[in-house]
């Protein structure tokens, strides 16, 4: 039985899934993208979000807090929850077993992107721009890595969407759970094309 507290925090988790952290996710990749105009064009479009006023503050409260926080009790949910695929295979139950396998598969990869991004930048080691990014996928290595990690995080985004949309009550109807269906798949896909877009516009 569901006890309240973990009735909130499943809210909580769900909310937090989609603002802030699916807002960032979503500017991060589009900011990203910018490499497919060139080096110049991704280091401007860089430079101005590091720019912005508060930054520490948007970094911390925005991004850091909310990711842990998502993380730590999606690892929780992960490995206490009751998959039934091979009894009940229907595409919910793999989409739900999906949600938990690339959301273990996020919090490594989320934390080796951190290590090998903001934490080189905070102790000085290189600077936050395309000819790091360059660097980090001129491995074979790191570049399946981080296309598997992207396509990670547009699942678990878009099929989180779907979940926070139900969980909420605004989706609740089997009509409106299809198209909600067809809406995040969209959503997915989009987003994964803009990854990887971004991906391959470093391997140079």
């Amino acid at each position: 039985m569901l006890r309240e507290s973990d009735f909130y925090i499943r809210r909580l988790h769900s909310l937090l899934g989609i603002i802030p952290i699916g807002l960032f996710v979503t500017q991060h990749l589009v900011v990203n993208h910018f490499a497919t105009r060139g080096p110049d064009a991704f280091n401007t479009a860089s430079k101005f979000m590091e720019s912005l006023p508060f930054v520490l503050f948007l970094e911390w409260f925005v991004i850091y807090i909310p990711l842990l926080l998502h993380a730590v009790f999606g690892l929780y949910i992960a490995f206490t929850a009751k998959n039934n695929v091979k009894r009940y295979g229907t595409f919910r139950n793999w989409m739900f077993k999906l949600q938990r396998i690339t959301g273990v598969m996020l919090v490594i990869f989320i934390a080796w992107h951190i290590y090998q991004t903001r934490f080189q930048k905070a102790i000085g080691a290189q600077e936050v721009d395309f000819d790091m990014m360059a660097n980090i996928l001129a491995s074979p290595f790191f570049l399946v890595f981080y296309i598997v990690g992207v396509l990670a995080a547009t699942f678990h985004l878009a099929n989180g969407l779907w979940s926070f949309l139900v969980t909420w009550g605004l989706a609740q109807s089997p009509r409106s759970q299809k198209i909600v269906s067809y809406v995040t798949i969209g959503v997915f896909l989009i987003l994964s094309v803009i990854g990887m877009q971004a991906i391959f516009a470093f391997v140079v």
